[in-house]
């Protein structure tokens, strides 16, 4: 398989995952891959939705918290935890997959392949280069912390313990 060696640079501002879901799919649209893999959420917004919007705007299949990801035959089988355990799934490529933390096993680049990389060229691009709207499509009104949580209160046994719970209508 041909593995991309170029480098490209999105320069935006703040942005929410619509509009990065538009840029992928700009890049898609010039890049042709079968396969684009994400993170599965961002640390400013924590959404963990841009994987799925672009799937749609693709109109491709999407793998999302992908744990272990096998390819044969034009199709990828994906493991992703669950509540319950492991779910294994499969789908046809092209698609689109987000990476659950468990997926890479880092590799220290040597000291030959970090000069090599500063020598690639790095093309830039913005939203605007790529023809899409990155206007924010949703404004927080308020944010409010939550309710300090009221302190535990220890019982000696079950019976004490159906009898509060009885107390404060749980029951």
């Amino acid at each position: 398989k041909q593995w991309y060696q170029r480098r490209v640079a999105i320069t935006a501002g703040d942005l929410q995952p619509l509009a990065v879901a538009k840029i992928f799919s700009k890049l898609v649209e010039k890049e042709k891959p079968d396969l684009v893999i994400l993170g599965k959420q961002a640390i400013d917004d924590d959404a963990n939705q841009t994987t799925q919007l672009l799937a749609g705007m693709l109109d491709w299949p999407q793998g999302t918290m992908a744990s272990v990801v096998n390819a044969a035959d034009g199709r990828l089988t994906i493991t992703r935890e669950i509540d319950g355990g492991l779910e294994d799934i499969s789908v046809s490529l092209p698609a689109v997959i987000s990476a659950d933390l468990r997926l890479n096993e880092p590799r220290y680049a040597t000291l030959p392949n970090i000069m090599k990389a500063k020598k690639k060229k790095i093309e830039k691009m913005t939203p605007e280069n790529l023809g899409v709207d990155i206007t924010p499509r949703l404004k927080i009104l308020n944010v409010v912390d939550p309710p300090v949580r009221q302190a535990g209160e220890k019982v000696p046994d079950v019976s004490t313990l159906m009898e509060k719970l009885k107390e404060k209508g749980h029951l």
